[in-house]
């Protein structure tokens, strides 16, 4: 096994020397640091990362707090954020919180204990109070998807609003007057958000708001069937359904399939993430893209930058998610338009 002595004496400097060159050190001089890495290449020498986190007083490695390990959502999140951090050698440590404040609690204990040197952060559960010590504690922090005013620069936001807005415009721009709504669980804000958007697109074409068409479901499989029962029984005349999200488009196909309606002549459908399967349905999905990757590579590079001591200038903290425009929304004609 090749050691720093070997390094040092084949570079004919100090130990030391090679140290401050491996941890990047600015008091090594240029020709010292280009004569370590030359003896370093030759000799093929692979420094010990615990014993350069000592040296450091780093760990090269980045928190990563997410809701849940299931589903679509946070998958690709992980896969992004670890991609980017990985090309300027850190490690990516990902803990989940299961959606459960003691538990997200445990999982920022647990990181710190790890000595991360940055955290992304994603939290449902934890107040704007809670975060703000974590980022406190932790200053190279990124928060995805929640917005808090006090680090603003470290936020980084989909307008859910927005995409709200422009799935329900689209069903009205189709034809569409009698729109239900299945939600996620209001209890999270991306869900209100887009519940929002719905409203205001609803309101920005007269037609007027009706709670008897709206049913909250979850972001998960669970029960999003009986939700998208409850709807349809509620109002017959309904001719569009806004989900807001695939997951609960996907159980509002099932629905039809089971009672003999096709989507996309007997119902319109709309969800929102643009899920890979969402294109594999049948019909394939009208949806609202999230810009997921630019999200998870946005917060990465965030936390780079503050490591690094750059601005936060050049990071995107606002993203807008766009239409998806596929097979599952008819045009009604002026007769259908009337009928409903």
């Amino acid at each position: 096994m090749i050691t720093i002595k070997e390094v040092a004496e084949l570079a004919n400097v100090s130990q030391s020397t090679v140290s401050r060159a491996l941890n990047g050190h600015k008091s090594v001089k240029e020709k010292n640091r280009v004569k370590v890495f030359d003896a370093i290449e030759k000799l093929g020498y692979q420094p010990n990362a615990f014993a350069q986190a000592l040296a450091s007083n780093k760990s090269h490695s980045i928190g990563m707090l997410v809701g849940t390990f299931d589903g679509p959502y946070f998958g690709p999140l992980m896969h992004h954020v670890e991609k980017v951090v990985r090309q300027k050698n850190y490690h990516l440590i990902i803990t989940s919180g299961h959606e459960n404040y003691d538990e997200e609690q445990e999982s920022i204990c647990f990181l710190n204990a790890k000595k991360i040197d940055g955290l992304v952060l994603t939290s449902d559960m934890m107040s704007d109070a809670d975060i703000l010590q974590i980022v406190e504690k932790t200053p190279a922090t990124m928060l995805m998807n929640r917005y808090i005013p006090e680090i603003s620069d470290q936020c980084i936001c989909m307008d859910n609003e927005w995409g709200g807005y422009i799935a329900t415009e689209h069903l009205i721009k189709n034809g569409h007057r009698r729109i239900g709504c299945v939600t996620g669980q209001l209890s999270k804000i991306d869900s209100r958000e887009r519940l929002q958007g719905y409203r205001n697109a609803l309101e920005k074409y007269g037609i007027e708001y009706d709670q008897n068409l709206v049913v909250e479901g979850r972001f998960d499989h669970d029960g999003n069937d009986k939700a998208v029962r409850r709807l349809m029984d509620r109002d017959s005349s309904i001719t569009g359904i806004f989900c807001l999200n695939d997951s609960i488009a996907l159980a509002a196909y099932g629905v039809c399939h089971d009672r003999g309606m096709k989507v996309g002549e007997d119902i319109s459908i709309v969800g929102f993430d643009n899920h890979t399967y969402s294109q594999y349905m049948t019909p394939s999905l009208t949806t609202i893209h999230f810009p997921l990757e630019d999200m998870a590579c946005q917060a990465a590079r965030g936390v780079l930058n503050m490591l690094e001591g750059k601005p936060l200038s050049n990071i995107n903290t606002r993203l807008f998610p766009t239409l998806m425009e596929r097979g599952s929304v008819k045009t009604l004609s002026t007769a259908e338009v009337t009928t409903a």
